[in-house]
């Protein structure tokens, strides 16, 4: 006897934010659901919108004001839950809303941020600057619910290095995670020098030289002030290309003004698609501070790429990589002075460089999303029964 094919699912996705320039959350939900409308249907609910899949149907939700920030998380939350209270087979939720079976957790909870390492008087100042803020109320109330699991619902995490916060913070949810890590939809590989060519040219940089790539919408959060000040100490014929928010520029004005660097550094702003500023450059620098993954760090990978990142304690990615043998692991991010040792070991045209470059092509071709989605597909089933 045939086995019956799987049940098409009726699946609703809630991200405030659904355009590929959103970030690396917003990457994520994308690509999952560009994964899973080839076998369910799916429904956005989003208030930026910019995406097009066929089988994907969306739904806008107002956006009556953008400040403050957490009523208008509170608005959504209520908006998507109006919309979606039934007719659904599973509501996946990557916002911080009361109200959905899948959770997915892309940010360190605000929980930990607020409270984690504080005892005695610091607790209770803190508490009390908590019970004074509607504000934080707001997100911890919104946070309580999100992971209260009673209901039977799972909470998805992008890397292991979640699981100890969620531990310290919601030790109840703990039973009920599953970690789904990002993916990459194909492994280019290294572009030829014709395709960097093109590349630089289309992104208006110096067709000559060694190009360093950063990618990050937060820009100090990510370690640019760092990546200035490495960049002083590197020779002239390198250069440096930065992917992101470009109004974030004046956050590190006076980075760029003491270094003296402003010459060869390039502001691309937010781009659709990355992959030519991946084609256009020689390697990727992420020292981030602060990354539940760094979907960019496996994106540079795919395309042949060697990478310099901040080691597991800051980025959630570098929990399953080899030291010196997938990338270069910096031990402070903050440290510019070990970012440029990485950097010269990249950009010295030597060996290593070569063995980091095939070995992240090695790494990529296993964390395809063709494959992730089916994770992700399996814990649908598993809610909606």
């Amino acid at each position: 006897m045939s086995t019956p094919p799987p049940k098409r699912l009726r699946i609703a996705v809630l991200n405030r934010i659904f355009k590929p320039t959103g970030g690396g959350a917003e990457r994520y939900s994308i690509a999952l659901v560009e994964q899973l409308a080839q076998r369910h249907e799916v429904h956005v609910f989003a208030q930026q919108i910019d995406h097009q899949w066929p089988g994907v149907y969306y739904h806008p939700i107002p956006l009556p004001f953008t400040k403050p920030r957490w009523i208008n998380q509170l608005w959504f939350a209520f908006a998507t839950w109006w919309q979606t209270r039934r007719g659904f087979d599973v509501v996946h939720s990557h916002e911080n809303t009361w109200h959905g079976q899948v959770q997915t957790v892309h940010v360190v909870p605000v929980t930990h941020s607020l409270l984690q390492g504080r005892k005695g008087w610091r607790l209770g100042l803190r508490w009390l600057k908590i019970v004074t803020s509607p504000r934080l109320l707001a997100y911890l109330a919104l946070e309580r619910a999100r992971y209260n699991v009673a209901d039977g619902r799972c909470v998805v995490l992008a890397s292991s290095t979640q699981q100890p916060v969620m531990v310290a913070s919601f030790a109840l949810s703990v039973a009920a995670c599953e970690v789904v890590t990002p993916g990459v939809a194909a492994v280019p590989g290294r572009s030829s020098p014709g395709e960097r060519l093109l590349a630089r040219t289309q992104l208006g940089l110096p067709e000559l030289g060694r190009c360093v790539l950063f990618v990050g919408n937060d820009f100090r959060k990510k370690g640019l002030p760092a990546l200035i000040q490495a960049m002083a100490h590197l020779p002239e014929d390198v250069f440096l290309a930065v992917v992101g928010n470009v109004a974030q520029k004046a956050l590190v004005q006076q980075e760029l003004d003491d270094s003296g660097q402003s010459g060869r550094i390039f502001f691309l702003g937010a781009l659709p698609a990355v992959d030519v500023a991946y084609q256009a450059a020689d390697c990727l620098a992420h020292p981030t501070l602060e990354d539940t993954f760094a979907m960019v760090v496996l994106e540079a990978m795919a395309h042949g790429l060697p990478v310099v990142v901040s080691g597991a304690t800051y980025c959630g990615i570098s929990a399953l990589l080899t030291a010196d043998v997938d990338a270069l692991l910096l031990n402070d991010p903050r440290n510019s002075a070990e970012l440029h040792d990485a950097l010269a070991r990249l950009l010295d045209g030597g060996t290593q460089a070569e063995c980091l470059r095939m070995q992240g092509l090695r790494f990529a071709r296993q964390h395809l999303w063709s494959e992730i989605a089916l994770q992700q597909e399996a814990i649908y089933y598993a809610v909606a029964r």
